[in-house]
């Protein structure tokens, strides 16, 4: 939801990122590959204790997952490598996350397994309705809109590494939001793809 609704506010801020990433000479995939060695080592710092930095480190690994794209559409470099890249990236990081926490939180495993359920499920829609739909828009790729999308994720995932002993319970709404998301995607497919 924040993607769809709030990106015109803080494009600014990332277009300002492109604009000097591309100045230094780095591609779009540079950057995809930077912002998933970033992800990862939010996983390693919540291993290690250090929740204020993981979560730092997470949402410079968000902010510049957003520039790699802004680069892209400023520099007409656009791929469909790039896009698989970006996307494959996207879920390594956040099945690090949910991987820590389950070695890290036993008494949770089963709420975390049941959350990367519901992930796998709304990324399939997502991805599936991508690949089937003709309609393009800012993004190399249909994207559908929902509830929970990655700027959502990254709230909630900051919100598990802060408070874990509310992890059960962040947990728990995390799934429900991407299940509500999942059923949004899968109605608009139909409509989209009937």
């Amino acid at each position: 939801m924040l993607d769809t609704h709030a990106r015109k506010y803080v494009n600014p801020i990332i277009e300002l990122g492109a604009k000097f990433l591309l100045k230094l000479k780095l591609t779009p995939n540079n950057v995809t590959i930077l912002a998933l060695l970033l992800g990862i080592s939010t996983s390693i710092f919540l291993y290690f204790d250090m929740q204020v930095v993981a979560v730092i480190v997470l949402w410079i690994s968000g902010y510049l997952d957003a520039v790699d794209g802004a680069m892209a559409r400023r520099s007409n470099s656009s791929s469909s490598f790039g896009t698989l890249l970006d996307i494959v990236s996207d879920r390594i990081v956040e099945v690090s996350i949910v991987l820590v926490l389950g070695i890290k939180f036993i008494d949770v495993r089963y709420n975390l397994i049941v959350l990367n359920a519901c992930i796998l499920m709304s990324m399939t829609i997502f991805l599936t309705v991508g690949a089937l739909s003709e309609k393009k828009g800012v993004k190399s790729f249909y994207y559908q809109a929902g509830v929970a999308e990655r700027s959502e994720g990254f709230i909630f995932f900051s919100l598990m590494i802060l408070f874990p002993g509310y992890l059960r319970i962040i947990t728990n709404i995390f799934s429900i939001l991407i299940i509500v998301t999942a059923i949004q995607r899968f109605l608009e497919a139909k409509r989209l793809l009937d």
